[in-house]
């Protein structure tokens, strides 16, 4: 007997995803509850679990297709036997949908029949890619994600010790894509935009239009938080079992800067202001296809380690794309992190529908004037991006210099100043 694997429901308002990849092929046994296939939605992938315990048997859909809540996605026959009809057509759009996503420069060149046992459908589009233009075998790589999957980051790493020979599969199709480029040909490549990339694309873009934005800069001596956390990190380790970073002095700052200048933590809706007695802050996470920005609610209630606990499960969480999607919902105020990444200076854009960004940059240092001395010191550049419609330029200085005082002198965290 077969069994549907429908779309799951998503949450609310969102009435359909796009298949991102197909966890298991058809033949294969899945048991009850485990993920058969990966659906990206507006804000994150939601796996999508076998309702039975059996046999893979036809995929309706392939890769990159776009499909609606309720809709039949594959089917599992109950039993030890995989099923034969059906499979063949579904596969080769599966095969398809991968030489799309891997970008190769002649997908139709590849035989119908070709062994695709180098490049299995448990490798997300961006691990594919990776492979390909590593040549790495994915076979040598030990997966760091979920269920031991591969990722991106671990296919960066192999190719830099060179622990993975090159892979099969990139090998065998060398010598037609290499012959292009010893000619100095020039070459194009064309990916379609996932969901989160449309979505992210379109908000920003509705923020620049409705938004009056404006940015305002000061800057930060780190001294004092690198001296406090050179102190105490293996001792907060220690008793926390996390990491003592920027981020939980940068949250608690910017927490008690926000009670001082309302309007930062405001948004307007209509004709009305709403102004929040709690800071719910959004925190800009990396993940495999891109940022996503989860909320750390009542933030102004953590301590430094809740803070930190936090954030270092959301960045768990959104390298193994299980971050869920209420998680991202909500928020009151952003902060962005680019100096991870090594930014200088940045010009952030607000997250609708709050009213103000803020944007970490790099610590490098700069000679700076104390006491009428020239001396070099830890510098960083803050930037605070705001919706001028319910922001002053003065309430948005005054919150950058509160921020910018509580950081040089964390004393200000612990007695409220």
């Amino acid at each position: 007997m077969a069994t549907d694997v429908t779309v799951p429901t998503l949450g609310e308002s969102i009435t359909e995803a796009t298949l991102g990849q197909w966890l298991k092929k058809p033949g294969e046994t899945v048991k009850a509850d485990e993920p058969i296939a990966s659906l990206e939605t507006d804000k994150v992938a939601v796996e999508v679990p076998a309702p039975v315990a059996g046999v893979i048997g036809e995929l309706v859909v392939a890769e990159g297709d776009t499909v609606s809540v309720g809709a039949v996605i594959a089917r599992i026959t109950e039993g030890a036997s995989a099923p034969t009809s059906a499979t063949p057509a579904v596969e080769n759009r599966t095969a398809v949908g991968q030489a799309e996503a891997a970008a190769r420069p002649e997908p139709a060149a590849a035989p119908a029949d070709e062994d695709t046992s180098g490049d299995p459908l448990t490798l997300s589009p961006a691990v594919r890619r990776a492979v390909l233009e590593l040549h790495v075998d994915p076979s040598k790589i030990k997966g760091t994600g979920k269920d031991g999957r591969i990722t991106k980051d671990d296919v960066l790493l192999a190719a830099k010790s060179g622990a993975a020979a090159a892979a099969p599969a990139a090998a065998a199709s060398a010598p037609a894509a290499a012959a292009p480029a010893a000619t100095g040909g020039r070459k194009e490549e064309r990916v379609k935009m996932t969901r989160l990339r449309q979505t992210v694309a379109k908000r920003l873009k509705e923020a620049q239009n409705t938004a009056a934005m404006l940015t305002t800069f000061n800057d930060v001596d780190m001294t004092a938080v690198i001296e406090a956390r050179a102190k105490y990190k293996d001792l907060f380790e220690k008793k926390h079992g996390v990491r003592l970073g920027f981020m939980g002095f940068f949250v608690k700052a910017a927490c008690m800067a926000l009670k001082d200048i309302p309007g930062v933590n405001g948004s307007i809706e209509g004709d009305e202001i709403v102004y929040h007695d709690y800071c719910d802050i959004s925190v800009a996470v990396s993940a495999p296809n891109g940022l996503v920005v989860p909320v750390i609610r009542d933030a102004e209630t953590l301590s430094v380690s809740g803070i930190e606990k936090t954030i270092g499960d959301f960045g768990k969480r959104a390298k193994d794309g299980t971050l869920k999607m209420e998680e991202m919902k909500g928020g009151t105020f952003t902060i962005s992190n680019g100096g991870v990444f090594g930014s200088l200076m940045s010009t952030p854009i607000i997250n609708p529908p709050q009213s103000a960004v803020l944007g970490l940059h790099r610590i490098e240092e700069r000679p700076v004037v104390r006491d009428g001395q020239v001396v070099v010191r830890p510098m960083m550049y803050l930037a605070l991006s705001y919706d001028h419609r319910l922001v002053d330029g003065r309430e948005a200085v005054t919150f950058l210099v509160a921020l910018k005082n509580a950081i040089e002198d964390p004393t200000r965290l612990l007695i409220d100043l």
